[in-house]
Parts: C-alpha cells; sequence; structure tokens
C-alpha cells in the first residue's frame, strides 16, 4: 500500500480526524434513522407505583424488531444497587449496556466513598446517562427508562421517569413507559389508591401490563404454558426483591378468573394459544 505523503505546509499534525480528511478515507456519517436499517430489539412496557412499604417495578416479557417477536422472556426489571432498580423500555441492546454500567457506577462510588450515592443523586446520574445516549437516541437508538428507590434519608419511596434528552421527571404515585404505557397507565390511574399494600399493589402492576398487552401487540401477555410472567420487584427499607413466578403465577390465575367471571371487559376475554388472555 503506498503511504499518504504531505508537503510542509500541507501537514495535518495531530489532527487524526483531518488526515482521514485530507487522504479521502473518512468513513460515511450515517444519514436517518440508523435502526430502520437494522435488526434492532426493543422492549416495551414498564410501570412503577408506590405503596405502602415503597414501590414497585415491573415489566412485560416481550421483545419485538418490527412486527416479529424476537424475544418472549426478555428481563426489563433490575436492581440498580440494594435499595433501587432500574426498567427498561426503547432500544434493548443499548438499554441493557447503560443498565449494567449503572450498576457499576454505583458499586464504585459506594466503594471509593464508603456509602452509597443519595437516591437523588442516582436519578441525576441515570440522567447524565441519557443525556449522553442523545446522538444515538437521534437515529433511532433510543432508551426511555424508570428509576425507583426507597430514599433511605427520607423513608419514602420515590419514583422518576425520564425523557429521552435526559430530563429527569419526579413521579409522585406512578409512572409507565413504552409502547404500552398509555394503556398500562389508565388502569393504574384508575384503581390507585393511596397506602395500598403489598398484595394490592402487585396485582395493580400485574392488571396494567395485562391491559397493555390486550391493546398493545408489542406487550408480551403472560405464556401460562411457557411459565413466563411479568417481572416484578418490590424496593423497601429491607431493600429490592424480586416476586417469585409462583406467586405471579397464582396472581395471574387470579387476574384471568376475575375477568373470566365478568365476562371480561370488552365482552369476554379468552384464553389466546400462548396460554393468556386475549
Amino acid at each position: 500500500m503506498t503511504s499518504v505523503r504531505f508537503d510542509p505546509t500541507d501537514d495535518p499534525g495531530p489532527d487524526f480526524a483531518g488526515l482521514l480528511r485530507k487522504a479521502g478515507l473518512e468513513p460515511p456519517v450515517p444519514q436517518g434513522d440508523v435502526s430502520a436499517n437494522l435488526d434492532v430489539v426493543h422492549g416495551t412496557t414498564c410501570v412503577s407505583l408506590r405503596y405502602s412499604e415503597g414501590v414497585i417495578i415491573a415489566g412485560d416479557r416481550r421483545a419485538t424488531s418490527g412486527n416479529i417477536i424476537s424475544h418472549r422472556s426478555i428481563q426489563k426489571v433490575f436492581a440498580a444497587d440494594r435499595h433501587s432498580g432500574v426498567a427498561i423500555a426503547g432500544a434493548a441492546g443499548p438499554a441493557v449496556e447503560m443498565v449494567k454500567l449503572f450498576q457499576l457506577q454505583l458499586e464504585h462510588y459506594e466503594k471509593v466513598e464508603g456509602s452509597s450515592l443519595s437516591l437523588e443523586g442516582k436519578a441525576n446520574q441515570l440522567s447524565q446517562m441519557l443525556r449522553n445516549n442523545l446522538p444515538m437516541a437521534m437515529q433511532g437508538l433510543a432508551v426511555v427508562p424508570i428509576f425507583a428507590g426507597y430514599d433511605l434519608a427520607a423513608d419514602e419511596g420515590r419514583l422518576f421517569q425520564y425523557d429521552v434528552t435526559g430530563g429527569r421527571y419526579e413521579e409522585l404515585d406512578y409512572t409507565a413507559t413504552g409502547s404500552g404505557s398509555l394503556h398500562a397507565g389508565t388502569v393504574i390511574k384508575i384503581s390507585f389508591i393511596d397506602d395500598m399494600d403489598r398484595d394490592q399493589a402487585i396485582n395493580l402492576a400485574i392488571e396494567s401490563l395485562f391491559q397493555a398487552a390486550d391493546s398493545d401487540s408489542a406487550t408480551g401477555l403472560p405464556d401460562l404454558i411457557r411459565g413466563v410472567y411479568p417481572v416484578v420487584a418490590t424496593v423497601t427499607a429491607d431493600g429490592f426483591d424480586r416476586v417469585e413466578d409462583s406467586e405471579l403465577e397464582e396472581k395471574t390465575r387470579d387476574l384471568i378468573d376475575k375477568f373470566t367471571n365478568r365476562g371480561g371487559r370488552d365482552g369476554g376475554n379468552s384464553l389466546s394459544t400462548d396460554g393468556g388472555p386475549q
């Protein structure tokens, strides 16, 4: 290969990008929505709500690529640290990578400082990470999470929602994100009451995802045949705790029985081929 040569008046110096431009080796800049030309897996609906002991975080298990179901059991709810959790919606690859980096940053801070970051500080850190992801979001690889946790200083559960620019907004009672967020949020809005107990809050979270899946094809229903249920976790003063699938199965079957006994909200919900109502 022939070396690229420059005379003294045309030397680009330490500017490597300038060197590439002068040599005609600069790669093309992607134009438009990158995700339109890639098989990008997207996660969908997640919700979070406050209850008497702290907060509930929940998410369905379906991931889609366009009109294709890519995964039926993807995890969208993660522990950020002992007293906080994050739920993801949007491009799954960047979202999961962001969560792992967020977990590492919180752990590193605690090891260096000898104490955990405040809940407010954790929410701000996630906001900064989303702001750094804005160039990718503008190309279609957006991540829109929910952050929730138990504030030990205030002795209460707190919820935060975000936009793709890194905007951070605290919610008082509940929040939802993803393609089915309108339907899930409406269900919670109608049935939410102050100081719900644990069972009431979990049942409401499950029903909100159930109804979102009934109206949004990108949100997955509970799969009784494969044993796939939403990921639901509580965050209290005792820490982050994922609800066991055995308990979620029982609550899901109770919900189906309730719909069956009253004829469903749309004239009758029936069992689909994947074992869930449709």
